[in-house]
């Protein structure tokens, strides 16, 4: 009977685990909402003076950053860097949609200016 009970507990952790990883995962998808909130003002920005959609001066220094907050987080600097590419390549692809569309001319940006995160 007593592994019945330990494996009753191990279900409730693995809930109450599943739970937080929930609530974690909610939260990542509201900051890369607003992240690209950000990043299409900057599209925005970017367009209307006719300035590059890609910055790789730019993207190396973010990446840089990244790894060494992935290292001080105690998370491995090769996912984030990949994971930072991968929101960096959608950026990109925002950033020229905006361009080819009126030059972002249709949409302004957030009240306060904009800290570009690309």
């Amino acid at each position: 009977m007593g592994d019945q009970a330990e494996k009753e507990k191990a279900l409730v952790a693995l809930a109450e685990y599943r739970a937080s990883i929930d609530n974690i995962d909610a939260a990542v998808i509201h900051m890369l909402a607003e992240r690209f909130r950000c990043t299409k003002a900057v599209g925005v920005l970017k367009a209307a003076h006719d300035l590059p959609a890609a910055d790789p001066a730019r993207e190396g220094q973010q990446i840089a950053r990244l790894r060494q907050l992935a290292r001080d987080a105690h998370l491995d600097p090769d996912f984030a860097e990949k994971f930072l590419n991968f929101v960096i390549k959608e950026v990109i692809r925002h950033h020229e949609q905006i361009a080819a569309t009126n030059g972002g001319a249709t949409t302004s940006a957030p009240p306060g200016g904009v800290n570009e995160t690309h």
